[in-house]
């Protein structure tokens, strides 16, 4: 009895010992795992845990007080199924997250899944992060990288601009923000419309990309590839952008333009634009700083005026506009170009140094060596000044060293030339009706049949004042108070009295075209500006004027020859 007793007694103190050793290995494999398993989501705090083994046996149902940690972070709700087997919860009312002392979101509802660190939060969400705060209703937030997504309308506060977009992404590490369709960024400075648009909330700079427009005051920018500080409201765009002010119109391949400052810096392929004024400027380069009125353009700069419907065409190797008594009744600018200009028109070209347009008068002076043509005429001197109205020549003023020539469509060997020490020529309708020839006036003149367009006679005479009177650019009639001078037949012209002494044909200096203007060829031997002391030779003989000294019109001793 004893004996089986104790046999009884080994075997129950046998199973007895190998129970407490499994139990004991057990614990401290969990407790291995607690404290390798940094993945875990800790349930910190609940009022009241219960279990609902029919509609969700596998969550812990946590109601009062909820709050979680994982990995750093702090979680607090309402109420919450706690799904400790898959590491994650559902969190209902009230839903805060806590990272740090820089980032928080709340929300109605929310799914956590501790293994992706993954937040996926619903109904009235708000990601704060430091001084940008994010509204929408449906955001994932990935703890992993630092990204939340929003794909049901947001809305991003970043000091005082606002973004709104129907779905992007922010970057709480890099602070980079993505937006897409419908989207506006304002603040009460500025406003941007764009369909993908990249936002640095630590620069606050937004990045454009597609077809967008910037409208800050009087300012309206277009770009498909942009960058704008809404700080400093400074923008760099590029890929063929617009800029439209007033009126005004840059587009090139790079522009820079400080809203602040109100200036602009266009690189490549510039197009600038007065639709006000109907002229145009391109180049590869302009700087304009519209709170000066001041603008330069260079590297192959041409000026285009289209008011008149036949544009006219001018190069130099600078342009600039400076602007006075801005922002007053009494503002003017004044416009200099300047090295090698080139201008051409259907029906005007011109060439000189240098040129000075003062809008106070409409006053065009032209500088150094400047010649003018008009179809078959040529006229130069050491200084040009040309007046407007309403975009149209009125008058032009040639002072010092005059020379007017005019080659004869029936025979282009042969000129009818004028020269004095100045010219004033007068013009209706855009053509020159009247013109003057002031002081040591000299003159080489052919007369016409009128029937057959005949060559009769030239006359060559010297007189103190001339005055011509034209009609379809032709010669009407011509007065002078007194001159003297030769008429020779056509068979018996000294071959020395052919040409006046400062005669100068510079019909290869022309432009050709609007493409020719960027060709520059310069005079052969001296210039008109060196050479300031032309003798003007005197013409003997026959007198044409009344020998007391009386004035006399031309027109009947010509008419005679006719």
């Amino acid at each position: 009895m004893f004996s089986g007793h104790r046999v009884t007694i080994v075997v129950i103190l046998c199973l007895f010992g190998i129970c407490l050793s499994q139990s004991g290995y057990s614990q401290k494999k969990r407790k291995q795992s607690a404290k390798t398993d940094d993945n875990r989501v800790y349930l910190v705090h609940s009022n009241t845990l219960s279990y609902d083994q029919r509609k969700n046996p596998d969550a812990q149902i946590l109601c009062g007080n909820v709050e979680f940690f994982h990995q750093g972070a702090k979680l607090f709700c309402d109420s919450a199924h706690f799904y400790e087997g898959t590491n994650s919860f559902e969190a209902f009312g009230n839903v805060k997250m806590y990272q740090g002392d820089t980032l928080s979101l709340f929300s109605d509802y929310a799914f956590y899944d501790g293994n992706e660190q993954m937040a996926m939060s619903r109904y009235n969400v708000v990601l704060k992060h430091r001084e940008s705060t994010l509204y929408t209703d449906s955001l994932n937030y990935d703890r992993l990288y630092s990204v939340g997504y929003f794909f049901e309308g947001g809305r991003l506060i970043d000091k005082d601009a606002t973004l709104t977009a129907d779905w992007g992404e922010y970057n709480t590490g890099t602070k980079m923000a993505a937006f897409h369709y419908n989207v506006v960024l304002r603040d009460d400075k500025f406003n941007l419309i764009s369909d993908t648009l990249y936002y640095n909330t630590s620069q606050s700079e937004a990045h454009v990309v597609g077809a967008s427009e910037i409208t800050s005051g009087k300012s309206n920018i277009y770009s498909d590839d942009g960058f704008y500080n809404t700080q400093t409201e400074r923008a760099r765009l590029f890929n063929r952008s617009v800029v439209k002010n007033e009126g005004k119109i840059i587009i090139a391949d790079t522009i820079y333009h400080d809203a602040k400052l109100k200036t602009s810096e266009a690189l490549w392929n510039v197009e600038y634009t007065d639709t006000v004024n109907k002229n145009v400027m391109t180049c590869d380069y302009c700087w304009y700083d519209d709170s000066v009125g001041y603008a330069m353009a260079t590297k192959k700069a041409v000026a285009i005026d289209y008011s008149q419907g036949d544009s006219l065409y001018m190069h130099a190797d600078t342009f600039k506009l400076y602007t006075y008594n801005i922002n007053t009744d009494s503002v003017y600018r004044t416009v200099h170009a300047y090295n090698k200009v080139r201008a051409y028109r259907t029906d005007v070209q011109a060439v000189c140094d240098s040129l000075v347009f003062i809008s106070k008068d409409s006053c065009m002076t032209m500088y150094r060596d400047p010649i003018v043509w008009n179809y078959n005429q040529q006229l130069l001197g050491e200084t040009i000044k040309i007046y407007m109205k309403d975009s149209t020549i009125e008058r032009a003023h040639v002072i010092e060293q005059a020379l007017s020539v005019e080659q004869q469509q029936t025979d282009t060997t042969r000129y009818n030339q004028v020269a004095s020490k100045e010219m004033l020529a007068y013009f209706e309708k855009g053509e020159i009706s009247r013109g003057e020839a002031i002081d040591n006036v000299q003159v080489i003149y052919f007369i016409i049949d009128d029937i057959d367009s005949s060559f009769i006679a030239q006359n060559n005479l010297e007189t103190t004042e001339l005055k011509m009177f034209l009609e379809n650019r032709k010669m009407k009639r011509m007065w002078a108070p007194k001159s003297e001078g030769v008429m020779y037949p056509m068979s018996q012209i000294p071959p020395e009295k052919k040409f006046l002494d400062s005669f100068a044909w510079f019909d290869y200096v022309r432009p050709l075209n609007k493409d020719d203007i960027f060709v520059w060829r310069g005079k052969k031997g001296k210039s008109t500006s060196d050479d300031n002391n032309v003798k003007r030779r005197k013409a003997p003989l026959q007198q044409l004027g009344d020998k007391k000294g009386k004035s006399t019109d031309l027109a009947p001793a010509i008419n005679k020859l006719n």
